[in-house]
C-alpha cells in the first residue's frame, strides 16, 4: 500500500475503503501540513472551496478544484496549479493515474481556483 496512504488512514480514519481510494485530497493536506499551512482534514476534493480565497488568476502552487461526474456531484479532484493554456489546466496532483505526478485537465471542469497567500 502506497506509504502516504497509510498515513492518511492513520490520521483521517478509514475514509471510503482502499480499492478505489479517492487520495487527492489527501495528499493536498499531508503538503500543506508539512509546510505549516491551513488544512481540510477531509478526503473530499471540493472541501478545499472553502480554503483560502478564490483567485481568478491562480499562481504557481494555488489549488485548483474539478468536478468529476457532473458540477453538482459531491465528486471532484484537487491538486496544485502549475500553469494553463487555452484550453487546459495543469496541475500537480496525487491520485492522477495513481501516482503523483503533472496532468492536464479541460478548463470545463473548473470549480475553482484557491489561492492560500492572500
Amino acid at each position: 500500500m502506497n506509504k502516504l496512504i497509510e498515513i492518511a488512514l492513520k490520521r483521517y480514519g478509514e475514509g471510503p475503503g482502499v480499492e478505489n481510494f479517492p487520495w487527492c485530497a489527501i495528499f493536498i493536506n499531508e503538503v500543506l501540513k508539512e509546510a505549516g499551512l491551513e488544512m481540510t482534514n477531509s478526503f473530499l476534493a471540493r472541501s478545499f472551496l472553502d480554503l483560502g480565497v478564490p483567485t481568478s488568476e491562480p499562481k504557481l502552487g494555488d489549488i485548483v478544484v474539478l468536478w468529476r461526474e457532473a458540477p453538482d456531484s459531491w465528486k471532484g479532484h484537487a491538486g496544485f496549479f502549475i500553469a494553463e493554456n487555452k484550453d487546459e489546466i495543469f496541475i500537480l496532483g496525487g491520485n492522477q493515474d495513481d501516482v503523483v505526478k503533472i496532468k492536464a485537465y479541460p478548463k470545463w471542469q473548473l470549480l475553482g481556483y484557491r489561492t492560500l497567500n492572500a
